[in-house]
């Protein structure tokens, strides 16, 4: 059972969860005009559990400034590279057509509402929630995702930072710590959130162009991270001809991908630096900031009963 604590600083990894609604929910969902609202009313209801089964207290919906960020381009050219729109403006993402004009809806509705969001130049949003993570000292944070990149901004001092994964729905939801990690990967306890990063660059993830190691798979990644403590400590002993704990199998393997690991890390970790613009304070509102507003996306974009919804899950913060 997934419990909620009285206050907490969440984070919504936007894009992941706005994908997830359209493949989630019928495109029939539909405004007046004809337009699918299917990712705008899940995206909604994902805030609406949020507020009221996560008990959110303060919110950032992070959003990309950058889907395929120039540094890790250039660290990595493959990374992405399968995403990008054939025949489109340079560097353009291939989204599905139908969820592309929902994009603006969800920025225009947050707005309305006066739910914060917030991003970085020359960022993806996973880097806003690892610097806005990084840099709560209050509250306890709770990250929102489907995608398991964000597993290595777990942490617990100096405040619990959480991940809560719906990779395969609300239903299964798993929330994930540095001791749940670490028994979900067989990770050290101690710097599991690192530790995860340096198992996913051995891995690799070619959903997003990452080839990783080739012979290491994730167990075996997972297993040289714990034994070594660190990827660091791994990409060292490969080079120590003292060591005697890298079997020569995986010695020969790391060897061969040199060039791979000397720029995996920039891909992989998430910024905790990144100059994050924040376009109003995160506290969750008790009220729309601008009801008229609100009524008129409403009507204009037939949103049925997903934002009363919304607004009652707030009314009732209120009460």
């Amino acid at each position: 059972m997934l419990t909620a604590v009285s206050s907490r600083l969440v984070l919504l990894d936007s894009a992941s969860l706005y994908f997830r609604a359209f493949y989630a929910l019928p495109e029939s969902m539909t405004a007046p005009d004809g337009t699918p609202v299917n990712a705008v009313r899940g995206f909604i209801d994902t805030i609406t559990k949020v507020i009221t089964d996560r008990g959110a207290t303060r919110l950032v919906a992070c959003l990309d400034a950058d889907w395929r960020p120039e540094f890790r381009v250039a660290a990595l050219p493959s990374y992405k590279a399968h995403r990008v729109l054939e025949g489109g403006v340079e560097g353009e993402e291939d989204v599905p057509d139908t969820l592309t004009p929902q994009v603006p809806i969800i920025l225009d509705v947050l707005d309305a509402v006066g739910i914060a969001t917030a991003e970085a130049v020359g960022y993806e949003a996973d880097d806003v929630i690892g610097t806005l993570a990084a840099r709560e000292e209050t509250d306890p944070v709770e990250v929102i995702t489907g995608d398991r990149d964000l597993f290595q901004v777990v942490r617990d001092e100096p405040v619990p930072v959480r991940v809560l994964y719906l990779g395969r729905g609300w239903a299964k939801a798993e929330l994930l710590g540095p001791v749940e990690l670490a028994a979900k990967y067989g990770l050290p306890e101690t710097d599991a959130g690192p530790a995860y990063a340096g198992m996913a660059v051995l891995r690799g993830d070619p959903s997003d162009g990452l080839p990783g190691v080739a012979g290491i798979g994730e167990k075996t990644a997972a297993k040289l991270v714990k034994e070594f403590g660190s990827l660091r400590a791994v990409l060292d002993a490969v080079h120590d001809p003292r060591d005697r704990k890298l079997t020569t199998r995986a010695r020969t393997a790391l060897l061969a991908a040199q060039d791979y690991l000397a720029v995996a890390p920039t891909v992989v970790n998430v910024a905790t630096d990144a100059k994050v613009l924040q376009d109003r304070p995160d506290v969750v509102p008790a009220a729309p900031a601008d009801p008229d507003r609100v009524e008129e996306l409403s009507r204009r974009w037939g949103l049925g009963s997903s934002l009363p919804r919304l607004l009652n899950a707030l009314e009732r913060r209120r009460s």
